[in-house]
């Protein structure tokens, strides 16, 4: 659905610079935001893989219409699947992990770069 919703940019393109952010050191996340007319595999699969090329952080959220001109709303994810994503990401390995239909980018960020740096800290 990537390629879709964000005809000019590139999957793997996202994957590497995410990739060079963490061999630089740097904390990374990213952002999966769902009722686009995704498929719960291709969800599972862009975690793996987001957590394979070095992404520390994530958040899960509902997908809001900003306008009609904008690409409608498909689904709208039931509460119990932002838990159970939650679960997945965390089983995965993510450091820090916010899921939930109002969950926005930036949602917590504090909390989250603390949650990871700490984990870090352990490793």
């Amino acid at each position: 659905i990537f390629k879709q919703i964000r005809p000019a940019f590139r999957y793997e393109r996202s994957l590497d610079v995410i990739t060079q952010a963490r061999d630089f050191g740097l904390i990374t996340k990213s952002n999966l935001i769902l009722g686009m007319g995704e498929s719960r595999d291709e969800v599972s699969q862009a975690l793996t893989d987001l957590r394979s090329a070095g992404c520390d952080l994530i958040t899960i959220t509902q997908y809001l219409r900003p306008s009609a001109k904008h690409h409608p709303v498909v689904r709208w994810v039931k509460p119990n699947e932002f838990v159970e994503l939650s679960k997945e990401a965390e089983d995965i390995g993510f450091l820090g992990v916010m899921s939930g239909p109002l969950v926005r980018s930036s949602y917590r960020a504090g909390r989250l770069y603390n949650q990871a740096m700490a984990a870090r800290a352990v490793k």
